[in-house]
């Protein structure tokens, strides 16, 4: 993705079902868990550089000892910094005695995460801020280790204003942060009652606290606590939870639009946001590993007990087609299928954008979540050229017309030609704080390979994964594209045009930003069709106030094929005062395209309009109202 859009958190859990011992025996260490936690955070880091964290559990701690651990960083490389922390403490309390790493109670005893149940997190910071405040996992403390949570999720909700209502209905007095704070307050809550409620009913049998205390975290039932808290959830959500007597839970949103992979053997149970790190990491097959089922939740009780209940009702299958397209790391093997596939449905409108003109072409990608998909296109390519050259051969050998010199232009001479055009050259740093000088840096970020283009002869196709904004390509890779003065430029889109905002866990909220939108308007006001602005945004209001689960910002495209919007996009992102006198044009995957490629993941809302949830409803005619109004910020 040219453009820079923040996404898409990681979540990570490890739940050792052996004693410390046993991985100090069998792997000659005791900090086996804890190495794969991290490298499951590492294996994500994709996901997320704002900010990192992690919590520990340790299990049938004796009382009065610590049994729950945090740690959190916003700093440069965050994930680095806790575990070079968290181990630099592990080889100071060897180092003074305190630690023998083959006696394993001397590290449960003295390093804060020599635990059996821990818990990490990625951040990108779609909301709440970028401080440590707001960095999970978040914690709610008790006395009770039975009333002690740790959370942290992929996910946002739509309805965060409403979940605070309902805890102030309770009684509550909620701090309006985020919507993480608000589900440990929900889930919290819950907690808080189940504990109670067993609490007194075996306080009424005349049992010693020692034993009430056993069997309110034996009894302890995770899956109605989840149920009754989730009750007016609407969001997309993967969630982790520890509770500090040793339970753990992950839960997943009923429409699947979040991801959540887990596997279990007789060692361990993992869970990630993503199923290839999880292969790599504890080396394990494919079909070993499966999805937490939408709207189910995975309980693990302390006594390694694993239990998969649904909790909250089901609804459509929605999982986020973004994830496929650029999010997740294109190592899955499913994924990496599907931006082949990708790719390859672009191949007719390249082939039309350039006249078939094989001889003078060049392709490339805008690196580098776009490469796998150009693979795809220049597979494609070969195809319909060999095609091509299959039956030019045929024709002219009945023909007796075929010749030596034919065979070299057809086969030798005009094969599809990739290049190595674009390159990202740096990652401009954000200290920069005058905005011209922050975008003129910005239009450094990428460079050219000069000398990969014939000037003025050659068509030039790049490929891109999505455009949202069209800003990279407006203040940078169209100003750089153009110094190889190709005869025209061609910028191809994995993606179809984004139209809505998404509110599920992307933070691209604003209608107004988006090209597509933008380019929309522009036709309307053009074309003398001005009024339809007009009539939806009332439309919106009303729908905003009834709390209907209609789209009406889809009669703003309405009167135009997407052809119509490709083209006033490309105006538009043509930057000002270049004199290059080549053609350019953009193009966008079909919605068709885009289902034939990633069949299983439906969620396209951001291109078609069509929610999963009533919030999405709700967002998307809020943010019509916000833009007509001028208001900025997100709409839910």
């Amino acid at each position: 993705m040219s453009d820079k859009i923040t996404h898409e958190c990681g979540i990570a859990l490890v739940r050792l079902l052996k004693p410390l011992a046993y991985y100090q025996e069998k792997y000659g260490t005791p900090l086996w868990g804890f190495t794969k936690l991290f490298l499951l955070m590492e294996k994500q880091h994709n996901r997320g550089q704002d900010g990192a964290g992690a919590a520990c559990v340790k299990l049938d701690v004796g009382p009065g000892e610590p049994f729950m651990f945090r740690e959190r960083c916003v700093k440069t490389n965050p994930l680095d910094r806790i575990f070079r922390v968290l181990l630099e403490q592990y080889e100071e309390k060897k180092a003074a005695g305190d630690i023998h790493p083959e006696f394993a109670p001397t590290v449960k005893e003295h390093f804060d995460f020599g635990g059996e149940l821990l818990m990490g997190h990625l951040r990108y910071g779609t909301s709440g801020g970028y401080n440590l405040s707001a960095c999970h996992p978040y914690f709610r403390r008790s006395p009770w280790p039975t009333r002690n949570l740790a959370l942290c999720g992929n996910f946002n909700m739509t309805n965060t204003a409403e979940l605070n209502s309902s805890l102030m209905a309770m009684g509550q007095h909620p701090i309006f942060a985020t919507d993480t704070q608000a589900l440990l307050e929900k889930i919290g809550f819950f907690l808080d009652e189940e504990h109670e409620d067993i609490f007194r009913k075996l306080r009424t049998q005349g049992l010693s606290g020692e034993v009430i205390s056993r069997r309110i975290s034996e009894d302890l039932d995770l899956t109605r606590v989840l149920t009754r808290s989730a009750q007016k959830w609407d969001g997309g959500y993967a969630l982790c939870g520890l509770i500090g007597n040793g339970d753990a839970f992950v839960a997943r949103d009923p429409s699947g639009i979040r991801p959540c992979w887990w596997f279990q053997n007789d060692e361990v149970i993992a869970f990630a946001s993503e199923r290839a790190p999880l292969m790599t990491v504890f080396d394990v097959a494919l079909e070993e590993v499966k999805e937490v089922v939408p709207g189910h939740v995975v309980v693990i009780k302390a006594a390694g007990k694993v239990t998969e209940s649904q909790f909250t009702a089901p609804l459509p299958r929605a999982s986020c087609s973004f994830e496929r397209i650029y999010f997740s790391r294109g190592n899955d093997v499913d994924i990496y299928r599907e931006r082949l596939a990708l790719g390859g449905k672009l191949a007719d409108q390249v082939l039309a954008a350039i006249g078939h003109d094989w001889a003078n072409s060049v392709f490339s990608f805008i690196p580098n979540t776009a490469e796998v998909a150009f693979y795809g296109l220049m597979s494609a390519l070969r195809c319909r050229r060999r095609d091509e050259v299959k039956a030019a051969i045929l024709q002219a050998s009945a023909d007796g017309k075929l010749t030596e010199a034919m065979l070299d232009d057809l086969i030798l001479r005009n094969w599809p030609r990739g290049e190595k055009v674009v390159s990202k050259d740096i990652k401009l740093r954000t200290f920069i704080g005058q905005e011209s000088l922050r975008n003129q840096l910005a239009s450094h970020v990428y460079d050219i390979t000069y000398g990969a283009v014939h000037p003025g002869t050659d068509n030039l196709v790049c490929v891109d994964d999505s455009i949202v904004r069209g800003t990279t390509l407006r203040k940078s890779i169209l100003r750089i594209l153009t110094r190889l003065n190709p005869k025209k430029i061609v910028i191809a889109s994995t993606a179809p045009q984004i139209r809505y905002p998404d509110c599920y866990g992307i933070d691209m909220a604003e209608l107004g930003k988006f090209i597509a939108f933008e380019a929309t308007i522009a036709l309307l006001k053009e074309r003398g069709q001005a009024e339809i602005i007009t009539d939806v945004y009332r439309l919106c209001h009303e729908a905003v106030e009834k709390g209907d689960s209609v789209n009406h910002v889809r009669k703003i495209y309405e009167p135009f094929t997407p052809e119509e919007i490709s083209r006033k996009i490309t105006e538009r992102v043509w930057p000002k005062g270049i004199e290059w006198k080549g053609e350019i044009e953009i193009l966008f995957q079909t919605i068709e395209n885009l289902h034939l490629a990633v069949p299983a993941h439906k969620g396209d809302w951001y291109f078609t309009g069509k929610y999963p949830t009533p919030g999405g409803y709700r967002v998307v005619n809020q943010a019509f109202v916000n833009y007509y109004e001028q208001h900025e910020g997100r709409p839910y």
